[in-house]
């Protein structure tokens, strides 16, 4: 029996909820153990120190960023690929998840750390799957009014401020709402099988579906949505298939995309601008609204990396892709 791939993570990470779904979805052996005190240690010297933490079989080192690793997935086994077989459908894909995990994920931290009943609800669940419940409460507690400091304090540096919130609040409503137009079993973005943009807006929709305040604003305005995160949690035992390229793909596409040219893809050229200008914010509009963060220098590399992945599609692809793209606003910076 071929030894299991090591999954390391937090319940309450999105990227570990994420990167959990897609071993299930693609019946990959693996062992899931939560990143508590106990297991520190032993990864103390991978950096950065973000969860999750992937370790194969065949190879001792750890590895971080779910993307790379879901990548790096897809080169290790063929069966029940994420990436759709179609290049324009693999791309749109592509720039999806990106935008799940690095835009919608604003919402995913708003939500958990802004509101007094999320932070408590967090910071206790977060305590509980690190400290043994054998533990003495207070040392629960202490951890737990810890991480909430700590998180809190972070708000601003990743654009969780209250005058972001209503740019913030209305990136989840119009998620979910493009989401509850077509989801639901058996239904994703490219056909009846999760796409790597599928797990993407899953990882913090699992969490947002948690968290008080954005559960119940979910369960009012998105109701399927939340039978559609139980349900991608373990897929399986899903079997499916890709649209053709032909096919005319789901509202839900097009909506999503509509972010990604209206906030997100703008978003990744103001910060990579402000950067270039070593200015020391990135001050905007977005959906009508004020919106401004310190700039990222990661965020530069997310950009670059779409405007590869869009740079190699040709011809009739590219063709195709651009009749997609162009309503949106997403061409405007890709191409540029």
């Amino acid at each position: 029996m071929t030894d299991p791939i090591r999954l390391l993570g937090g319940n309450g990470s999105p990227y570990s909820m994420k990167m959990r779904a897609i071993l299930r979805y693609r019946r990959l052996p693996f062992v899931w153990e939560l990143r508590t005190l106990a297991t520190r240690a032993e990864t103390a010297h991978v950096k950065p120190q973000v969860i999750p933490m992937v370790q194969f079989p065949d190879d001792v080192a750890w590895r971080v960023d779910s993307t790379p690793i879901a990548q790096e997935l897809e080169q290790r086994h063929t069966e029940r690929s994420i990436l759709p077989d179609d290049p324009v459908h693999r791309f749109l894909a592509d720039l999806i998840e990106d935008m799940g995990d690095e835009w919608l994920t604003k919402a995913m931290f708003h939500y958990r750390w802004f509101y007094a009943a999320d932070r408590d609800f967090a910071s206790w669940w977060i305590a509980s799957d690190n400290i043994p419940a054998a533990a003495p409460l207070e040392e629960r507690r202490a951890f737990a009014r810890d991480i909430c400091e700590r998180q809190v304090s972070r708000m601003p540096i990743v654009g969780c401020t209250e005058e972001n919130r209503p740019v913030i609040e209305e990136t989840f409503a119009r998620t979910v709402d493009a989401l509850e137009s077509h989801v639901g079993l058996g239904n994703y973005l490219f056909g009846t099988r999760p796409s790597i943009g599928d797990f993407g807006l899953f990882g913090q929709l699992r969490t947002l579906a948690d968290d008080p305040t954005s559960m119940t604003e979910m369960r009012r305005r998105a109701p399927t949505v939340v039978h559609w995160i139980r349900q991608t949690d373990d897929l399986s035992g899903l079997e499916g298939d890709w649209v053709t390229s032909d096919a005319e793909l789901p509202q839900a596409v097009h909506d999503l995309l509509a972010i990604c040219g209206q906030a997100y893809l703008p978003f990744l050229a103001a910060n990579a601008e402000a950067l270039e200008n070593d200015a020391e914010e990135v001050r905007m509009t977005i959906f009508d609204r004020p919106y401004a963060q310190s700039p990222f220098r990661y965020q530069v590399k997310c950009l670059s990396r779409l405007r590869s992945l869009y740079g190699r599609l040709k011809g009739t692809d590219k063709a195709r892709a651009d009749a997609l793209l162009s309503p949106s606003g997403c061409l405007d910076v890709l191409a540029g």
